[in-house]
């Protein structure tokens, strides 16, 4: 796959993967180049779009319920709910499928009153919507704050345990937002790099209690840190979906294998007519059928999969269409 892309871009989306609010310094050293080349390089990246460092919230530790949507429409209906959906707040991948006439998509709800209002009441009665499948995300193997950045960088091992900053030390408890937590998250969902003097005029604090409770936001797992990327930078092919059906006996098993594979950007065992959901990037059509005859066919306890090539992505993540 061609690109204006070269080697030291792909280290430095690598490098942000490890630590996205590394100083360009500490990048630097550990890349072998001056702090300004990475500076310079990272200015334009963001600026033509190809590299978002972006702060991302995981809805499931702030006790809200991810699904995953299925939508049949009309051929002529798909496009335009595809968009409306993708203008909703809450919706994250919204993404044709199958011909077009399918949308598959990530929606959180708050509570069971949200989840009754969107999958009973609006959806179904959308015009031309024929079908709304949804999937209860019940628990992730590999996604959210895993990156397929991970997988497909090119810094040796040495250079990730330079890079890889200190564990996070988790903290139980339930999270609980404030308006300061939304000012927050909401600039770090704008820029995951702005600095503290810049998150402390947006929410109204000290920078150091800006950085405090960034901190405890991150330990209670409800903050991470995550980058959009133009897939030419990693060679990254079209997305696939996988809907795989597995015995509650091997769930586990299963969705622990699919998350180690190298195509595999997101997996998780979910509720509905089949068990398990995955998304994956393959460089060429000839290199997912490689995948899904030896990697996915060498698991003996998947007994059924249905594959969807994802057509056009309509909306990514962090509410950015």
């Amino acid at each position: 796959m061609e690109s204006d892309f070269d080697e030291l871009d792909r280290r430095l989306v690598h490098a942000l993967q490890i630590d996205a609010r590394a100083p360009f310094s500490t990048i630097a050293a550990v890349l072998g180049v001056s702090d300004r080349t990475i500076a310079r390089r990272y200015a334009r990246l963001r600026s033509s779009g190809s590299l978002r460092v972006f702060g991302a919230v995981d809805p499931t530790a702030l006790g809200a319920t991810l699904w995953f949507l299925r939508v049949r429409c009309a051929p002529a209906a798909a496009a335009p709910v595809a968009e409306a959906l993708a203008r909703r707040p809450d919706t994250s991948w919204v993404s044709l499928t199958s011909g077009g006439t399918e949308i598959t998509c990530n929606v959180r709800t708050e509570n069971a009153a949200d989840s009754e209002s969107l999958l009973l009441a609006k959806l179904p009665r959308t015009p031309r919507v024929e079908g709304v499948t949804a999937h209860s995300v019940l628990h992730t193997f590999y996604g959210g704050a895993d990156s397929i950045v991970a997988k497909l960088g090119p810094l040796t091992p040495a250079e990730i345990d330079r890079l890889r900053p200190p564990p996070t030390a988790p903290r139980p408890g339930p999270v609980h937002l404030d308006d300061g937590d939304r000012k927050l998250l909401a600039t770090l969902a704008a820029d995951g790099r702005a600095d503290y003097e810049q998150l402390a005029t947006a929410t109204g604090w000290s920078p150091t209690t800006t950085r405090r409770r960034m901190t405890e936001l991150r330990e209670h797992g409800a903050l991470y840190l995550d980058l959009d990327i133009d897939s030419r930078l990693l060679g990254i092919g079209p997305r696939t979906l996988l809907w795989l059906s597995v015995s509650p006996t091997h769930l586990v098993e299963a969705g622990t294998t699919l998350a180690q594979h190298p195509e595999i950007a997101f997996a998780a065992a979910t509720t509905g007519p089949t068990s398990l959901v995955a998304s994956v990037v393959c460089a060429t059509q000839q290199d997912l059928y490689h995948y899904l005859t030896t990697r996915v066919a060498a698991l003996p306890t998947i007994t059924h999969i249905e594959t969807a090539p994802i057509i056009k992505t309509v909306k990514r993540a962090a509410n950015r269409t």
